[in-house]
């Protein structure tokens, strides 16, 4: 992974920014994407303190123009592009019977279509520059196998993500390209400060080890993915759920 570059979107906090920097102690140098400038260039200038190479680019990746000028800003600044790891993504909680036709089509833009922009820009620039070995990283679920009465948006976007991985792994082999996913389970971020304990705590059992997983844990998962140790995975969408779905999906 050594000078390897590598975009992450979500890079600001949680998976995203334990995933940045874990890639950057590899050796790969990290093109952080992210709507929240201020958290984007904590994380950098973190990963430049511990002797990493960074650069943030602000990105919504709902605009596919925004994240094509990513690409672009990847590949301008470093000479290349080796992989990406479509991460970014917003959480749901919103009932069905309240969802919107507008407000389910802004959560896929971010959740699914972001994804794809990812995808599609990556791919093609990689097969553009005939890169050996590049690599897309996608951000699945548990989600992607069950659904709930407050994550229908949710849910149907990550289910999706499996299955636009598989997709692409067929299509871009040929291209030396792999694609896989990492699914996990919950992950003790900010995103789930808002849960009530007791459910929390409910959530939290249903974990074999009795409590959520860290974004480093998960994130080590997404480097092996990275990693030349994992050349036998492909279109496959690798749980990170510690049993989670092996005994209650």
């Amino acid at each position: 992974m050594q000078d390897d570059v590598l975009i992450v979107t979500g890079a600001a906090s949680g998976l995203g920014a334990a995933s940045a920097k874990l890639l950057a102690e590899e050796g790969a140098r990290i093109v952080a994407a992210d709507v929240d400038r201020e958290g984007l260039e904590r994380v950098v200038e973190e990963i430049r303190k511990n002797g990493g190479e960074a650069v943030a680019f602000p990105t919504d990746v709902a605009k596919a123009n925004e994240v094509e000028a990513l690409v672009e800003h990847a590949v301008d600044t470093y000479g290349t592009l080796d992989g990406i790891f479509n991460n970014a993504g917003i959480r749901d909680g919103t009932h069905f019977t309240e969802v919107t036709p507008e407000t389910y089509h802004e959560h896929l833009a971010i959740n699914q279509h972001g994804v794809y922009y990812g995808m599609h820009y990556a791919a093609n620039k990689m097969r553009e520059l005939n890169v050996e070995g590049g690599r897309i990283v996608n951000t699945a679920s548990i989600r992607s196998y069950f659904g709930a009465k407050k994550s229908f948006r949710y849910s149907a976007a990550k289910a999706a993500v499996e299955n636009m991985t598989k997709s692409g792994a067929d299509a871009l082999a040929e291209d030396g390209i792999r694609v896989t996913a990492v699914a996990p389970a919950f992950i003790d971020t900010a995103l789930l400060k808002h849960v009530p304990e007791e459910r929390r705590k409910r959530l939290e059992k249903k974990h074999l080890r009795g409590k959520m997983l860290s974004a480093l844990e998960v994130a080590k998962v997404v480097r092996f993915l990275f990693s030349q140790d994992s050349v036998a995975i492909n279109g496959s969408c690798v749980l990170a759920d510690d049993g989670f779905l092996a005994i209650h999906g």
